[in-house]
């Protein structure tokens, strides 16, 4: 999920806390500089709204199945789209290569709680899986924030929202 740390109007609480990731944690290469996408600083609402509402625009939702990261989205990628997914995003992946799929044998066992009419539209969404490394969280957003550039119109309304 998006991470938005709001700070009051000038404030500067949190900038302040990402010079010192930047210059503690990054300068000695506990984290990776990457790991900066994990989350968006503003003091700004409109800002703050725009982060989570285009963290959705493709992606839908995410979870592990077996070895496998599963990755659903609201609107299909092209194979062109897909291949380029790869290219830029190789170094995340254990082996393999990031692949189309329908749903995965035992991912439903983690909806049964939900309503039948969000257990059906979840099932039909398509998906992308990868053997992801459990490392590279930030390029994880990355490849998050890629694949929301890359297609389909706005989602009218995410059905996990709160």
């Amino acid at each position: 999920m998006p991470i938005v740390l709001i700070d009051k109007p000038g404030g500067t609480y949190w900038r302040n806390w990402d010079t010192y990731i930047q210059q503690q944690l990054i300068a000695r290469e506990l984290i990776s500089s990457e790991d900066r996408d994990l989350y968006t600083i503003t003091d700004n609402l409109d800002v703050a709204y725009q982060a989570i509402a285009a963290f959705y625009r493709v992606y839908h939702s995410s979870r592990y199945v077996g070895d496998r990261f599963v990755i659903r989205l609201n609107h299909d990628l092209s194979d062109t789209q897909i291949d380029t997914l790869n290219q830029n995003f190789s170094d995340i992946l254990l082996s393999g290569r990031i692949e189309k799929s329908a749903m995965l044998p035992g991912e439903m066992l983690h909806q049964q709680a939900r309503p039948q009419q969000v257990q059906d539209r979840i099932e039909q969404l398509p998906r992308l899986v990868l053997h992801f490394n459990q490392r590279d969280q930030g390029r994880l957003y990355q490849l998050i924030g890629a694949i929301n550039e890359m297609g389909g119109p706005p989602e009218q309304e995410h059905p996990e929202r709160k």
